[in-house]
């Protein structure tokens, strides 16, 4: 040790109390036979149970004294630990462990009695720093002598503070008989007599044998129980009233006399406060989500008639209450179509919620339409209001309603017709006013033929039916809805893209979507991700279709045809024409050019083969 280090600790020593009756010099005496140790965070000094050799002083940092997890006391700059080790060879009674990156001066045993040998100065402040810790206990013995009148006062205080508290107070010992308790822990049991009863008669099955099981582990030393109590626990009072608690668990006394204190405090109207919360958060997180999903640009791209026919029937069934059917092929965009219903309507500033019913397991789907009440059902730990009520006033949007479990649409059936419904496990009836808008991709009334939708619920539901196009019978809107998604993705994933070329579009308006929108979506997003200096290759995109190719093997055989099947192989043909170029009859890249036949020509076989262009 350097003489400025040796310096620096004896300026450091003589500030510490234990040292702080010895000389400087007989300090450095010590300071040359002292080691600067550090300890990284957590990283423990020595275990309860270690042979004591060394005291230590902390000069950086801090550490905590334990046994376990309990935490018998922390210390930091100037603060000694271990001292009984430089006079006895006894075991360590507890553990330290360094609560941040600490440095300490560490004095063994042996270089600490060979200064008390070596110098009798160092052994005389020694001395004189015993007596003065001796006289310090004649002090406190003396103020504790005179301190019997505060401590009865105290007492009496702190009588007061139990006696007084809301929360309930339960003493018991390891037997579990009640030894102590304050008049809220009686107001809670329901009994003002309940000393030497014992405490588990007052919990259902669960939180008594969560209480017991606390308890025999800490009796086993498996577990500390000074702690909160895991989980709430269900108390039963004397008159059978149930309440819902949370609390802690603490041990006093020793192993001859031991004690556990309960404190409960009763939770219902904090849950039911919470309960109310979460009802309104959720009901602001749909009306955000619905925001977010209305200013969207996503919205309806409509310029083929077919989709603005169904833009007609929303402006007329809007402002009215009446039920709506959406019926289209999956990924149509029939969501958007009752959004864009609720966004028109006199309903728009109030919630659209929205659920899917394929989507929710069937026993849990009529809690999440209807609610429930606590104790309704297993893990029903407190009330629960359901979609229906989230959506009073507002609209619901029951998506994929085919596949609603048959035994619940009598429930719906009600709530369509008279609006209200009971919650799962209550007797009592509320009273909605909700606009429903149902939507499936099935035929429900053949769904209904088979046994698998109620008949009578169909056709309430099917007060005002729409039919969504699919993706293929849109015309042009292919590429409009494409291009607008392709600038909202470009701008998204910071990737630009050059515009679709004429090409381009007609390889996307060739192609059948079977997933509609949807998968129109996710191909853009895909190809946007891959593409190349602005540059994406549609055709290794697009997916490949395999091609009707019967009517070329028949010819290719030969064979000779009728007049009548003539005609059908000619309108099968111009069949194909007019859908690869969207009903295009003529003009460039018309049907007439395809099929090399004039305009006129075309628009008479058309008429001739009773060929209609589908809605």
């Amino acid at each position: 040790m350097s003489k400025k280090e040796a310096s620096t600790y004896v300026e450091f020593l003589a500030q510490v109390p234990f040292f702080s009756e010895v000389s400087k010099s007989s300090l450095t005496h010590l300071c040359q036979s002292a080691h600067n140790v550090s300890y990284q965070k957590n990283e423990t000094i020595f275990k309860k149970g270690d042979l004591g050799e060394s005291m230590y002083i902390i000069m950086e940092g801090s550490v905590k004294v334990h046994e376990g997890n309990y935490v018998f006391n922390t210390m930091d700059s100037g603060d000694c630990f271990g001292e009984y080790a430089l006079i006895d060879e006894e075991r360590r009674s507890a553990s330290v462990t360094a609560l941040e990156r600490s440095k300490v001066l560490k004095i063994e045993r042996d270089s600490f009695l060979e200064v008390i040998a070596s110098d009798p100065d160092f052994s005389l402040g020694m001395l004189a720093v015993l007596i003065k810790r001796h006289r310090d206990i004649n002090v406190i013995q003396e103020n504790l002598a005179n301190s019997k009148e505060a401590l009865e006062l105290a007492n009496s205080k702190m009588k007061g503070l139990i006696e007084g508290a809301m929360d309930a107070i339960i003493m018991f010992d390891s037997n579990f008989r009640i030894v102590l308790t304050n008049p809220s822990a009686n107001k809670l049991l329901q009994n003002k007599d309940v000393l030497q009863r014992n405490v588990l008669y007052f919990f259902d099955s669960e939180s008594a044998v969560l209480i017991e099981q606390l308890v025999k582990d800490e009796l086993s030393h498996k577990t500390s129980v000074n702690n909160y109590l895991p989980d709430i626990v269900r108390v039963i009072g004397s008159d059978e009233k149930e309440t819902l608690n949370e609390g802690t668990i603490s041990k006093y006394g020793n192993h001859a006399d031991t004690f556990y204190t309960l404190i409960l405090r009763n939770i219902e109207e904090r849950l039911e406060a919470e309960n109310q919360i979460s009802f309104l958060t959720k009901q602001t997180q749909y009306l955000e989500k619905e925001i977010q999903e209305l200013t969207n640009t996503y919205g309806i791209i409509a310029e083929d008639q077919s989709m603005r026919n169904v833009l007609n029937l929303i402006e007329q069934v809007a402002t009215t209450n009446a039920t709506v059917l959406i019926n289209g092929e999956t990924g149509t965009g029939k969501e958007l179509v009752a959004r864009a219903i609720h966004k028109t309507s006199h309903r728009s500033d109030q919630p659209l919620v929205r659920i899917n019913c394929g989507a929710i397991p069937a026993n849990l789907i009529e809690s999440e339409l209807f609610g429930h009440k606590k104790g309704a059902f297993t893990g029903a730990t407190a009330d629960r209001k359901g979609r229906f009520l989230l959506a009073d006033n507002g609209t619901i949007f029951l998506d994929e309603i085919g596949e609603m479990p048959i035994d619940l649409q009598p429930k719906l059936l009600r709530v369509i017709q008279e609006g209200e419904f009971e919650p799962v496990g209550s007797s009592e009836t509320l009273k909605v006013d909700v606009r429903i808008i149902a939507a499936t991709h099935r035929d429900l009334l053949q769904h209904a033929t088979e046994g698998k939708f109620r008949e009578d619920l169909y056709y309430r539901l099917n007060v005002f039916p729409i039919v969504v196009p699919p993706l293929r019978l849109r015309g042009n809107d292919i590429f409009l809805i494409a291009e607008e998604m392709i600038t909202q993705f470009s701008k998204k994933l910071n990737k630009p893209i050059s515009a679709l070329s004429d090409a381009e579009k007609q390889l996307l308006m060739s192609y059948s979507w079977p997933g509609n929108v949807r998968e129109l979506q996710n191909l853009i997003e895909r190809a946007i991700i891959i593409s190349q200096n602005g540059q994406v290759n549609w055709q290794h995109i697009i997916p490949k279709e395999t091609e009707d190719k019967s009517v070329p093997q028949q010819i290719a055989q030969e064979k000779i045809y009728t007049t009548s099947e003539w005609a059908k192989l000619e309108k099968e043909n111009i069949l194909k024409a007019l859908k690869q170029t969207r009903w295009k009859i003529s003009g460039k890249d018309g049907a007439a050019e395809l099929l090399q036949i004039k305009p006129t020509t075309l628009a008479s076989k058309i008429k001739v083969l009773g060929i209609v262009r589908p809605v």
